[in-house]
């Protein structure tokens, strides 16, 4: 039987079918990287020191490049990568272009995926044709679930290549999660809800999800409290071991990060379920407590979201892929959702 894209020509991955494009490295002037920090064994989202005092889990996720992004400028018609990985992931509810796969966006305009082959292994190339040459403002969305060591941009000869503008609002928000933080299961990057978050208010974003290894443990409260950022936004409930867990370390790391910094809007969120149990109705109360606490003793930099309600807009029992990890829609709803407060936030303080 003859394969899917012999079939229906929509279903082929494009490959790179000529050799008249010139490669540039993602590292150099003028492409600009978000969301990632380069290191001698490529991408990563935090310093590798901080990841493995962390727990084993970030030690191993903490190359997965969710949340970052390469911006620059371009007139050519023509847009391909050339990516080096050294760990895909794959996994059977999750599309393997959303774990693997980059994401082309002119300005907040979806262009396409740079879709990776089904048997891939150690990277890719791909390319996608762009109507016509203008100047054009592109980003690419890096994957969710892989480690990429290097990514190289070609664009045809004789192109111009010049920066991004800056993002409105330079100073990111930093999201702190799970593996619905970290992007399970989006169909492709560009659809996880911090990402959808940034087009939409033009904000920078560090995505700090790890899929079950999100534990509010001292040292990465204590790494998080460090970092520059406009608004703080945590949900670790899916990854807390137990409700006793979740109390004993929700509200401490809360106070850990206010103490360094004591006027950052923090944003406290609970897990995304349309039909919760007891259990994770009193795992919600937790987290709402700690806000009620905080807004008792006269703070208000701070939030508080039912995820309960999140997918409940206009996803429900459809916004997900197995009742835990989100699907696009269900993304969308807590980009909605999460995204209302967030620009609330940003609106009302001064440019950042």
């Amino acid at each position: 039987m003859n394969s899917i894209d012999k079939i229906d020509r929509n279903f082929e991955v494009k490959t790179i079918i000529e050799d008249t494009l010139n490669f540039f490295s993602s590292l150099d002037t003028p492409f600009r990287i978000h969301g990632l920090i380069s290191t001698p064994k490529g991408f990563a989202r935090m310093p590798e020191e901080t990841a493995m005092a962390v727990n084993e889990g970030v030690a191993m996720l903490f190359r997965n490049t969710a949340g970052g992004r390469l911006r620059f400028r371009t007139n050519s018609p023509k847009v391909a990568i050339r990516a080096k990985m050294d760990s895909i992931g794959k996994m059977p509810h999750f599309a393997l272009s959303g774990s693997a796969g980059f994401d082309l966006y002119e300005g907040s305009i979806y262009r396409g995926t740079f879709i990776p082959p089904f048997d891939i292994e150690d990277g890719y190339e791909s390319m996608i044709v762009l109507s016509g040459i203008k100047e054009r403002d592109l980003t690419v969305h890096f994957p969710l679930y892989s480690n990429v060591i290097s990514l190289e941009i070609g664009l045809c000869e004789g192109a111009t290549l010049s920066p991004s503008p800056d993002y409105g609002r330079k100073l990111p928000v930093v999201y702190y999660g799970s593996s619905i933080t970290q992007g399970g299961c989006a169909s492709r990057p560009g659809n996880c809800y911090e990402n959808i978050i940034s087009r939409n208010l033009d904000c920078d974003h560090i995505n700090l999800g790890f899929s079950g290894s999100a534990r509010g443990e001292d040292v990465i409260a204590d790494y998080i409290a460090n970092l520059p950022m406009s608004v703080f936004v945590y949900d670790y409930d899916h990854n807390a071991p137990s409700v006793e867990h979740l109390r004993n370390t929700h509200r401490p790391m809360f106070r850990r990060i206010r103490e360094k910094n004591p006027l950052l809007p923090i944003v406290m969120v609970s897990r995304p379920q349309p039909n919760p149990t007891a259990e994770e109705l009193q795992r919600r109360d937790i987290i709402r407590s700690t806000y009620e606490e905080a807004s008792a003793a006269g703070d208000r930099n701070v939030y508080f979201i039912d995820g309960s309600a999140m997918l409940g807009q206009f996803g429900g029992d459809s916004g997900t892929v197995d009742s835990c990890h989100p699907n696009d829609l269900g993304f969308m709803c807590m980009a909605k959702s999460i995204g209302e407060v967030v620009e609330r936030i940003l609106n009302r303080s001064t440019p950042l």
